[in-house]
């Protein structure tokens, strides 16, 4: 097999991979024997796809911090959400931000993370569709979801956690593959949370690049100080 031949052939594995994990239905239980799995060749093939989605997510963390935030990037407390090997947390370190918590449903993939030594804490076993019970209320300045809205995942309701730990005038960024944007309740989810007054949608990139075979909407959402309040001071 010549290299070129080589080439394609672990491209096309990758993607392969990549497919299946679109396929787990969000079971907490094949998700994380997956990832366990996947976690020494993941950045290998999601690289081998041309994956941008963490640069993107960064860079819109820096313009939000430039742009809305008092605190300076040293000081400003970022979660990523479902962190996975720590590609977002590496770009964030790059532009200057140095107080990154990361949490992932994977242990395995946790520990890449925590090697990077991007990250000031990194937490496994974290199921992003339940409650965030070890992370108090209005912790973080901004909060960053990459890689996890996409097919076999969470679900869209996950938005509101990650409202909920996120401070008063803060902000989220999370990217939506769009064929989970298309396919899912996500557009609701947002509509619904937006008119109970739990944020405010800053900006929505659509379609922008993501990875090779398909492109991703990019949306930043300003968390309300309801995103705070008891569940039934919203209704």
């Amino acid at each position: 097999m010549n290299t070129l031949d080589q080439r394609t052939a672990l491209e096309q594995a990758a993607r392969k991979r990549i497919k299946e994990s679109h396929a787990l239905d969000g079971d907490v239980g094949r998700l994380a024997h997956f990832y366990r799995e996947w976690a020494s060749s993941y950045e290998l093939d999601v690289g081998r796809d041309g994956y941008c989605g963490p640069m993107i997510v960064a860079e819109l963390a820096g313009t939000v911090q430039t742009a809305y935030l008092a605190s300076e990037r040293t000081a400003t407390a970022i979660l990523d959400a479902g962190c996975g090997t720590g590609l977002v947390g590496v770009e964030l370190e790059r532009l200057g931000f140095r107080l990154i918590d990361g949490i992932d449903l994977s242990e395995e993939m946790a520990e890449q993370a925590r090697k990077t030594r991007a990250y000031r804490h990194v937490r496994g076993d974290v199921d992003l569709n339940g409650p965030l019970s070890g992370y108090s209320t209005a912790s973080y300045d901004i909060t960053v979801c990459c890689g996890v809205f996409t097919l076999g995942h969470i679900r869209p309701d996950a938005l509101r956690e990650l409202a909920r730990v996120t401070r008063p005038n803060g902000f989220i960024i999370a990217s939506t593959r769009k064929s989970y944007a298309e396919t899912t309740s996500f557009g609701d989810e947002v509509r619904r949370l937006q008119d109970t007054g739990v944020l405010v949608t800053a900006q929505c990139l659509n379609d922008g690049k993501y990875i090779a075979e398909e492109g991703a909407h990019y949306w930043v959402f300003q968390v309300t100080d309801k995103a705070n309040a008891p569940m039934k001071e919203q209704q």
